[in-house]
């Protein structure tokens, strides 16, 4: 993450400190992609993390910093916005794979998904308002507001190239067509059947850009010629509003192949408009639609590994939201750009670098790029390179993951909305000797 890329997204969205603070834009702008890299740590302890290297430095120089107290943090937070930490992934985040880069490819046409999740927000009012609940049951209410996130991935790389945050009540499917602006001629962009559309298909079509998607099983397509690899050729036809704005049918490839789930046959379904069968053969599109599913290793490294905490999100108003969760894609870009980078010194996939392993020397290497002069940073980059390359891990296995839960439901009730406000009061307490006749 150079200098320069934070500079140019400082002063294009006018973010720089008036005067002299003790808390700069700059280390705000750390201090928030740290929040994931120390996502266990308290806010005043990951501020500790970043400059623990210049401390130790400034031990034998008899000076102390004084690290700014939790409030103060919040305040530079305020001050410093969410607009710098957008611009910032804007002006960052692209595809880095290149030809030869192992698995990033299908005949010269990169590989893309584009997918959503939602997480757990912390519940205050302001948070509540602009986020939006989930529904519940009747006369419940839910325990935490939602922000969701739908996010385009080079899968390749697992690096997250464009993403946009919206409340709860904004569904997966308009956002996802609004993320279609970071797709181009060159990618085949692959999406789940919960993204069918005609409006999906007709978005990305026009950015110039492939697509294979698979189809819902209520969404019926005729047959209008049959080719000879068992694909046929079909037409999907615009919706009742598209319709009106003049949209026309679509000429598409359909391809219908079964997999066996748990002994039984389930028919799987997908479109296209790549038309050429020889080129694209229905088996190997069919067969390798299934690297789709690397988006959901990315959200797992994004959720589970990078960040961790029950409730991911620190901040209790939608800025500050907003802000942590930029701050929260650039952490992960940031760990696997390295990983590329330090793929591209071996003839292995990035995807075969540890995650967690790289995340665990990149916390260690901070201080140690503090303490290290100017003139030795190249070697000290070197190195750090070298030690990501090492972090290896063996050849995936093939597996299932059942969507089920070790851990059973609370034994608890829901919790209701008079439970915000009806919490029992602190009673003194009062004592009496009791007789008992005999």
């Amino acid at each position: 993450m150079s200098h320069q890329a934070i500079d140019e997204a400082i002063s294009e969205t006018n973010s720089q400190e008036k005067r002299n603070r003790l808390l700069p834009t700059h280390l705000i702008i750390a201090l928030v992609i740290g929040l994931s890299w120390w996502s266990k740590d308290s806010v005043v302890d990951v501020l500790k993390n970043l400059v623990q290297g210049l401390s130790v430095s400034w031990i034998p120089k008899g000076i102390k910093w004084k690290t700014p107290s939790k409030s103060s943090i919040s305040e530079a937070r305020q001050r410093v916005g969410c607009a710098v930490m957008t611009r910032l992934f804007e002006k960052l985040a692209r595809p880095m794979a290149k030809p030869e880069t192992p698995s990033a490819f299908l005949k010269g046409l990169r590989w893309m998904a584009i997918d959503g999740t939602v997480f757990d927000l912390p519940d205050t009012e302001e948070n509540g308002r602009v986020f939006g609940y989930p529904g519940s049951r009747k006369g419940t209410k839910a325990a935490f507001p939602k922000a969701r996130l739908v996010i385009l991935v080079e899968l390749g790389t697992h690096l997250i190239t464009d993403a946009l945050i919206s409340p709860y009540r904004i569904g997966e499917r308009v956002r996802a067509i609004k993320l279609l602006r970071s797709v181009e001629s060159g990618m085949l962009l692959t999406w789940d059947r919960g993204l069918h559309s005609f409006k999906m298909v007709e978005a990305a079509l026009a950015q110039k850009c492939h697509i294979l998607g698979r189809i819902p099983k209520n969404v019926k397509f005729p047959l209008v010629r049959e080719l000879a690899d068992g694909s046929y050729l079909s037409w999907i036809n615009p919706d009742r509003k598209s319709k009106k704005k003049g949209a026309t049918r679509i000429q598409v490839r359909v391809i219908e192949y079964l997999i066996l789930e748990q002994g039984e046959e389930v028919i799987y379904r997908l479109i296209t408009d790549l038309i050429d069968y020889e080129m694209f053969p229905s088996l190997i599109l069919a067969d390798e639609y299934h690297w789709r599913w690397e988006i959901e290793n990315t959200l797992s490294e994004f959720k589970t590994h990078l960040n961790g905490r029950k409730t991911p999100i620190r901040s209790k108003k939608p800025k500050l939201v907003v802000q942590e969760i930029y701050g929260w894609l650039l952490a992960h870009w940031a760990v696997r750009s390295l990983i590329f980078r330090a793929s591209s010194t071996t003839d292995k996939s990035p995807l075969r670098f540890s995650f967690t392993g790289t995340l665990r020397i990149l916390r260690r290497a901070i201080s140690q790029f503090q303490q290290a002069l100017p003139s030795s940073l190249p070697y000290f980059f070197s190195w750090l390179i070298s030690e990501i390359a090492d972090q290896i891990i063996p050849p995936r296995q093939d597996r299932t993951n059942p969507r089920v839960v070790k851990k059973p439901r609370s034994k608890f009730k829901a919790r209701k909305p008079i439970h915000r406000t009806g919490f029992t009061q602190l009673q003194s307490l009062t004592f009496a000797l009791v007789s008992h006749a005999t």
